[in-house]
């Protein structure tokens, strides 16, 4: 993984814990792909700093004094979908993935991991793609099989185009803006603009929604 400074990821870390944010940030600075341009310790102040720091991708705890990861992310989501939102955190249950995912994150990890999981992390959710702790994945798409064995027959209430459907197909698969491209013979800014029809339609901020309501509908499988 190398990128020059100019191509470096810019990345804001929102932390409550001093020792941990310290570590994170200590940690991150010694991979290229990334520059970290701020930091917080709560809500509040992270949607500030987005403001003032146009990240490209906020990697967030979930457990915030006040307002927490996933209420920062409803807040953010809309103001700037371009930002790609990572949480990082202690939690691993399906229902919390889930709700963040809801309301926009791209991607969830829990802070076990490796300082090369993270910037990993971050690297792929900022190229479009998705990134959940495998463990944690395996029982978030169980269940949205297990939603989708008991859905009715396919229907589209959005209207989508074949090409969108099948831009969706491939993300369902767990592939990248760059993969989907490269597959149906895109370029990823096209695939990004077709992506934003798609997200206008369904009423979503990240593919991750727009495939788990494809899911639910029957129009995608896994």
């Amino acid at each position: 993984m190398s990128a020059t400074a100019s191509e470096a990821i810019r990345v804001l870390v929102v932390e409550d814990q001093p020792a941990l944010l310290k570590n994170i940030l200590k940690l991150l600075s010694a991979f290229p792909a990334v520059t970290v341009v701020g930091s917080a310790m709560d809500g509040e102040t992270a949607l500030v700093e987005v403001e003032k720091l146009k990240p490209q991708v906020v990697l967030l705890d979930l457990e915030l004094p006040g307002m927490n990861g996933i209420q920062v992310t409803a807040k953010l989501k809309p103001r700037h979908p371009e930002i790609e939102v990572l949480i990082l955190t202690t939690f691993d249950d399906e229902q919390k993935v889930y709700e963040a995912i809801q309301v926009g994150a791209s991607g969830y990890l829990v802070k076990r991991v490796s300082a090369e999981k993270i910037v990993s992390g971050i690297v792929d959710v900022w190229n479009g793609g998705t990134v959940l702790e495998a463990q944690i994945a395996r029982r978030f798409w169980n269940y949205f099989q297990s939603v989708q064995a008991q859905s009715a027959p396919p229907k589209d209430p959005w209207g989508l185009s074949a090409l969108e459907l099948e831009l969706l197909r491939y993300m369902a698969k767990g592939l990248s803006n760059a993969e989907v491209g490269s597959v149906m013979q895109l370029e990823r800014r096209t695939v990004r603009t077709h992506l934003s029809h798609v997200y206008r339609k369904m009423g979503v901020n990240t593919h991750v929604e727009a495939v788990v309501l494809a899911l639910r509908q029957g129009l995608v499988t896994m």
